[in-house]
């Protein structure tokens, strides 16, 4: 919806972390910087916000965002919506980088792709010189208020670059180009101001969780050397309703922990990713005792090209969804389906 000058509305929804964060006023009280910003404050900071879009500021959470949780995404899915159906063109959501990529995937799958709504955050807190925070959430603006930015999914907008929630990755611990897309590259890209679209995918499956239901809760267990299973035989007793496990490679597992992921597999719905962070968990290459047909087989569901991260949420959104064992095989072929490719022989 346009206001009279011809600016599109978008909501910014801040949720603390590092673009937000600083030292406090008061001596004393620690040297280390903490989210005290407020999304009126962000948006205060940075004048040429308004120029892009007339903008609306809410404070939705306060925090490192480490300490967010699966239920707080799905709350702030349902505010998304809220504010779309309230008028707003675009929605920004800015928060720590630390799990923004899994923030901007859930909402990839909780929302439909009808307006462009954006993740950012920084690399480098407003105490230093040269923070990114800034030029970050003026580009996300700018996008979020690109009408082409629609239908696109939830995007993630860092350094000028326009990345697709599904493939998108923290690199690096401290650059400002820790955001990058291995497998694709950026869907886009901005240039003096103007958003680029270069790549349109294919829309993730929509996923809709029970109304008032928990977000059960689901592991994540990376496989490494010399690893013996009892890790994975703590998971049930521990109250997972899930597994994901990062395997080696294409989809491996030490032979010593098979038979503990196929008791569990025949229990809660076990998801085989790789810890390598790129390329696709095989499905027809190797048959010894832990690889990926020996795994899937005993009822390990491959992920695809997801990651062990995004994996994770994404079971943990269908089991919220009350997708039985075979549903949520199938949505994770779905969402694999995505990446077309010529039909298996």
């Amino acid at each position: 919806m346009q206001v009279e000058d011809g600016r599109r509305r978008v909501v910014v929804l801040s949720l603390g972390g590092t673009i937000a964060s600083t030292r406090a006023a008061a001596e004393g009280q620690g040297r280390g910087v903490t989210p005290r910003l407020t999304a009126a404050d962000l948006v205060a900071a940075v004048p040429a916000v308004r120029e892009a879009a007339e903008v609306d500021s809410v404070s939705f959470r306060q925090c490192p965002s480490g300490d967010l949780t699966m239920t707080d995404l799905v709350e702030l899915a349902a505010e998304v919506t809220a504010r779309v159906e309230a008028g707003a063109d675009g929605v920004v959501v800015t928060q720590g980088t630390d799990t923004l990529e899994e923030t901007a995937f859930a909402l990839d799958l909780l929302l439909p792709p009808s307006r462009p709504v954006v993740v950012t955050g920084a690399m480098r807190n407003p105490t230093l010189a040269g923070p990114d925070g800034p030029a970050n959430l003026l580009a996300a603006v700018q996008v979020a208020a690109c009408p082409q930015a629609a239908g696109l999914g939830c995007l993630v907008v860092l350094d000028d670059e326009i990345h697709g929630s599904r493939f998108v990755r923290k690199t690096h611990t401290s650059s400002t180009g820790a955001f990058r897309s291995g497998p694709t590259g950026p869907l886009g890209w901005l240039t003096e101001g103007r958003p680029r679209i270069a790549v349109r995918p294919a829309p993730l499956p929509l996923i809709t969780p029970l109304p008032g239901a928990a977000v059960p809760p689901v592991a994540l267990l990376t496989m490494s050397l010399g690893d013996d299973g009892r890790l994975a035989e703590q998971v049930l007793s521990l109250g997972y309703a899930g597994l994901v496990v990062q395997a080696f490679g294409g989809g491996h597992v030490p032979h010593r922990t098979v038979p503990a992921l196929e008791r569990l597999a025949h229990t809660i719905p076990v998801v085989l990713a790789s810890r390598t962070g790129a390329g696709e968990v095989l499905t027809d290459t190797y048959g010894f005792p832990g690889a990926e047909q020996d795994l899937i087989g005993r009822g390990l569901v491959p992920a695809g090209f997801l990651d062990g991260v995004k994996a994770r949420v994404l079971l943990s959104l269908a089991l919220a969804a009350g997708l039985a064992a075979e549903q949520v095989r199938e949505v994770f072929a779905r969402t694999a389906a995505t990446v077309t490719g010529p039909p298996r022989r």
